[in-house]
This record gives structure tokens, C-alpha cells and sequence, in this order.
């Protein structure tokens, strides 16, 4: 056949046109074509742990999964939901202190206290941000921002749950093996179950509470128990990723109410690109890494983020994912005419 007789086509045209899953599609090329990407993530993540030099940087990798969850969480709840929250913080420590408490005090194993922080520190942090959810853009961001000083406030005033020098003694995981795969594990599970749910009935009355909350309400659907339910979802994933941090460090104290549990999440989105929910995890394995190489500058880090993030918002604002999407999906073959 001369290359007169061929013409070249996108290899996503005809996928995109029947249908966005799987059980539409007409061959294995393109089954390969739409698994690809899934199966490099999956593989790409499980096997991290495995070629990191060294249990440092095995570590670095339990703490990029951390930070991922928090982005993934407030993807979710800005993209869409539509409330944008800087509370990453507050989900860690309420979780972090939740998993303590139960460990510390109660004598609850590490493998029980995760899921139990996860669902009590879910509904903790629903019902304090029930007041709030009347609220929306700036305004939901700032209010959510105030929490985690809140908290770190009280406990530090009234000297409870160890004061400023937290809760010690807490147990670790089984095993680093436990404890890195686990919270692997979780990213994976969150991610994908994310993205199943945001293609739902439910994923579409979220993203209409976004963008035109009345008139939901005046369809007779409650606007309020929607945006409860996905803050439960978003707290309770970033209470879980507070928990596994506690019983990293076998240490909870007010640190974990720290800002940066609630910027470096939104910068890793941004660079990500935020509404992807696989962007802010490429912007965890990006971001933490590269602050654990500059940790001798110490505060200097603050510069490199913010230089950082105003490279991507002028220059490519769309984010890694967006950007790297978009080029996947131009590829072209020849096909007869």
C-alpha cells in the first residue's frame, strides 16, 4: 500500500466518540490504549518503594503519598464540589490525634486505629465545618484555614493531649513493608474510587452543587447534605493520611496542625493540574522530594515554592497532567484510506 492510500488519524477519535470506559470498545489496541496510562501509575507506584536507595528515601516516599491524599482530597472538594478548603492541616492533626489517643491510651493496634481515625475524624471535622458549608469561595477557604490554628491553640492553652510536647509513644506499623505499601495502597484506592464516584449520579450532583447550587436546591435536592457528604469524604481521607503519619513518627503534637499540610497539597495541585486527581499526586513526587534535597536552606524552601508556583501559573497553568493528557491523546497512526 503507497502512502497515497493513507491518511493519518488520531488514535483517541473513535475511543472518545463510543464511550470513555472500557466495555465499548471495539479492540485490544485501544483497550491498551486507555489501560495504558493506569497500568504505568499502578506499576510506577507499587514499585517505588522497591528501587528507592536507601530506608531514607523509602520514607520520603510514605510522606509523598501523605501529601498526595491531602492534594487528592482538595482536588475533590475545589474541582468538584466547588468549596475550596485550605484545611489540609486540620484533616492531618485531627487524624494524627484520633490515631494517639486510640493507641496511647486504649492500647488500639495501628491497623484498627487507621480506619477508626479516618471515620471519627471524618465526622469531627463534618460537624465542626457544618457551620461553614453556607459559605463559598474566599470565604469557605478562609474560615477553613483558621481551624488548624484554632486547634493547635487549644490544645497548646489548656495543655491537653500532652500539651506542646504531644502524645509519645506510640506503636509503629508491623513492618516498613506494612507501612510503605499500605499507604500506597490507600493512594491507589483513593484515586481510582475517586474518579469512579466523580462519574456517578452522585459525582454529578456535586459538580451541579458547583456550579449552580439554587438550582439544585429548587430541583428539590438537598444542597447542604451533599456538601456534608463530600467533606466527610475529603476529611476522612486526610484524617487517614494523618493517622499513618502519627504511626510513622510513633509521635502526635500540634506540628501536625502545621501550615504546611495545607500549602504544599495546593501547590502540588497547581502543578499537577488541579481536576485531574492523578495531577497533584505528580506534583507530590515532584514537590517532597525536591524539599527534603533542599532541606539545609531551611525556611529558603519557601522561595523555591513560590518561584515555583508563579513559573507554573504563568507559563503552563494548566498543570503537568493537563499538559502531558492533551499531547497522549494527539497521537496519530496511519490508517487506509
Amino acid at each position: 500500500m503507497s502512502t497515497q492510500e493513507l491518511r493519518k488519524e488520531r488514535i483517541d477519535r473513535g475511543i472518545k466518540v463510543r464511550s470513555d470506559g472500557l466495555y465499548a470498545l471495539m479492540s485490544w489496541r485501544e483497550m491498551a490504549y486507555l489501560t495504558l496510562p493506569r497500568f504505568i501509575l499502578i506499576a510506577g507506584m507499587l514499585s517505588l518503594p522497591v528501587f528507592m536507595p536507601g530506608v531514607y528515601w523509602q520514607r520520603v516516599i510514605s510522606i509523598v503519598c501523605i501529601y498526595a491524599i491531602l492534594a487528592l482530597s482538595f482536588d475533590f472538594l475545589a474541582h468538584f464540589v466547588g468549596l475550596v478548603s485550605l484545611g489540609g492541616a486540620f484533616f492531618i492533626g485531627t487524624g494524627g490525634y484520633i490515631a494517639g489517643i486510640l493507641n496511647s491510651y486504649f492500647g488500639v493496634p495501628p491497623i484498627l486505629t487507621v480506619p477508626l481515625a479516618a471515620i471519627i475524624g471524618g465526622v469531627v471535622c463534618t460537624i465542626l465545618l457544618f457551620p461553614c458549608l453556607p459559605l463559598k469561595g474566599v470565604y469557605f477557604a478562609i474560615v477553613t484555614l483558621m481551624y488548624p490554628l484554632f486547634m493547635a491553640r487549644i490544645i497548646e492553652a489548656f495543655d491537653i493531649f500532652g500539651g506542646t510536647d504531644g502524645i509519645t509513644g506510640i506503636d509503629s506499623f508491623s513492618s516498613a513493608f506494612v507501612e510503605q505499601y499500605l499507604i500506597v495502597a490507600m493512594l491507589l484506592i483513593f484515586v481510582f474510587g475517586i474518579r469512579r464516584m466523580v462519574n456517578t449520579d452522585m459525582g454529578l450532583i456535586f459538580t451541579a452543587v458547583m456550579d449552580n447550587d439554587q438550582a439544585v436546591k429548587a430541583s428539590g435536592i438537598s444542597i447542604t447534605k451533599y456538601k456534608s457528604l463530600a467533606v466527610f469524604i475529603a476529611s476522612a481521607m486526610g484524617c487517614m493520611a494523618g493517622a499513618c503519619l502519627t504511626h510513622i513518627y510513633m509521635w502526635t503534637g500540634i506540628s501536625q496542625f502545621a501550615l504546611d499540610f495545607s500549602i504544599l497539597p495546593i501547590a502540588a495541585t497547581v502543578i499537577g493540574g488541579s481536576g485531574t486527581l492523578v495531577g497533584p499526586l505528580l506534583g507530590c513526587l515532584i514537590l517532597v522530594p525536591v524539599s527534603e534535597l533542599l532541606r539545609d536552606f531551611g525556611t529558603l524552601r519557601i522561595v523555591f515554592y513560590a518561584s515555583l508556583l508563579v513559573g507554573f501559573i504563568l507559563f503552563k497553568s494548566e498543570g503537568l497532567m493537563v499538559f502531558g493528557q492533551r499531547k497522549y491523546e494527539q497521537f496519530e497512526r496511519w490508517k487506509g484510506i
